[in-house]
């Protein structure tokens, strides 16, 4: 089946991405890559918690192998109280929120390739500022 997702960066910046839920954690890591723009050069984990600070959290990442294994199908729908954050890149710190949206599961639609974005709102986010190589 077909699920719609809603990515948000903060209040800049969001995006719905119709996905299938038999994909994996690093399925939806090169959607939202694909929908920002990034350069895929930094490490990235996705965990559940009750807000983006909490000390208890469930870690999805490359040491425990929860991005390889973890269907979207048995993430949601998320516990009472919890949300599913996608951190990218340790140093700067990307960090987006990650919500089922309440638009029915629906059959993937023929010709369509998934995942694809299918709603987005503000600006993209710039993942390097452009650098100024003039040092006088």
């Amino acid at each position: 089946m077909i699920i719609t997702l809603t990515i948000r960066l903060g209040s800049e910046w969001s995006a719905d991405i119709e996905i299938e839920d038999e994909s994996v954690l690093e399925h939806l890591h090169w959607a939202i890559q694909k929908a920002v723009n990034f350069d895929n050069d930094h490490l990235y984990e996705f965990y559940v918690a009750r807000h983006v600070r909490a000390y208890n959290r469930v870690r999805y990442d490359d040491e425990n192998g929860g991005l390889y294994e973890t269907k979207l199908a048995n993430l949601f729908p998320l516990p009472p109280k919890q949300q599913l954050f996608y951190l990218f890149d340790y140093g700067d710190s990307w960090l987006f929120r990650v919500s089922k949206s309440r638009k029915r599961p629906q059959n993937p639609a023929a010709g369509v390739k998934y995942p694809r974005v299918v709603k987005e709102t503000g600006k993209k986010p710039i993942q390097y500022e452009p650098f100024d190589e003039d040092f006088d």
